[in-house]
This record gives structure tokens, sequence and C-alpha cells, in this order.
């Protein structure tokens, strides 16, 4: 670590949270991925590595992001709030960054959605959606959602209308289920295009109850 880095470390307010700071880690387009502590031997492993270290609560250690799983925050900037007493790292993120799988730690919005809305859009379908559209904005290797995206509109709508058929022609109860399956998440795909919330149609469903 260099002197530049050691003098703004040591300002920092290691005593407010018994040696530990929040850091919250965004990727290069500005989308959080998650939120961690770090203590002064952590930051200094990220700042000397390039590659992002926490201090783990849970299990009372320094651990790397992407020591297991190898999906490495690579550091590309770090700030402080005006106190102190946080930091904000940006970083390019290889593979996702919460340990369920998803891209970010926050892919399930509880406040974005209204009361009226969360009526409407059941659980599995909101997390779903949140999914696809994440894949959407950042292509992750070797994903189909991301693929379908990157190959544009017509394989997204011929898709969709390839897994209505589908639908159409299952002759078994599992196998109508299992289609629509299909159906729901390329019908979520080819709404994720077009820039449409699954809210929004359900809302209109709702106005039609009369």
């Amino acid at each position: 670590m260099n002197e530049t880095d050691r003098k703004w470390v040591d300002r920092l307010d290691w005593e407010k949270m018994n040696g530990l700071i929040p850091q919250i880690v965004q990727d290069e387009t500005g989308v959080v991925l998650t939120l961690g502590y770090t203590n002064k031997e952590a930051l200094d492993k990220t700042l000397d590595t390039g590659r992002v270290h926490y201090f783990s609560r849970s299990k009372n250690r320094i651990r790397m992001k992407g020591e297991i799983s190898g999906h490495v925050q690579n550091l590309k900037n770090i700030s402080t709030d005006c106190d102190n007493d946080a930091l904000l790292l940006t970083v390019s993120q290889t593979g996702n960054a919460c340990h369920t799988g998803r891209y970010s730690c926050f892919a399930i919005p509880i406040e974005r959605v209204s009361k009226e809305a969360s009526r409407f859009v059941p659980e599995t379908l909101s997390a779903l959606e949140q999914t696809i559209v994440q894949r959407k904005a950042h292509h992750s290797e070797g994903s189909y959602t991301a693929s379908l995206f990157k190959e544009g509109k017509e394989k997204i709508y011929k898709k969709f209308g390839e897994e209505a058929v589908e639908v159409l022609v299952a002759e078994t109860k599992d196998r109508i289920i299992y289609e629509a399956a299909d159906m729901l998440y390329h019908f979520l795909v080819l709404l994720s295009y077009n820039n449409i919330p699954l809210e929004e149609v359900m809302k209109e469903l709702g106005r039609r109850k009369k």
C-alpha cells in the first residue's frame, strides 16, 4: 500500500463499529452487487491485490470474494462517504456476486413494487422477471436468457410462438404444466425485450375483472 492510500485509510472512522466499516460494492454500470464489511487488514489486502476482500463476521476471518466460487471482484475505484465511515467500491465482477447464483444480492425488490401491484405478481414470477432483467443488462457467459437477448427480436418472438404451440398440442396434464412453464418464461423474456414490466400486464388483467 502506498503512502497516499495509508493516509486515507487511517482517516476512516474505525472506532464507530469496533474496527469494521461497511462497504457497498457496485459494478461498472452502477448495479449494486452486495454489502459487506471490511477491517484494516482486509482493506489493505484489497488495495494491495486489486481484488476485493471482506471481513466475515460469521466466520470471524478475512476472505477474498471468489476464493471458493472463482467469481472474483476486481477493484476499479474506491471512495468514502462524507463521514468517513462507509466505503463505495466499483468493481469488475466475474460471474455472479450472490451466493444464491444471482448476479446481485439485491435481486428481489420489496419496496419497489407497490402494495397494489404485489397482489398481482406472485413471488416466483417476480423473482424470475428480475433474473431475466439482469441477464438482459449483463450478458452472462453461458446464459440461455442472455443468448436470446443477444439474438434479438426475431429469435425471442419465434421461441415464444413455439412454446405457445407446445402448450396447445400437449396431451397430458403434466405435459401441459411443463410446456406452460416454458411459455411463461419466454413470455417474460418477450416483455423484458419490450421494456414492459409484468406488473403492467397484471394491472390490466385486474381492470378486466368486471
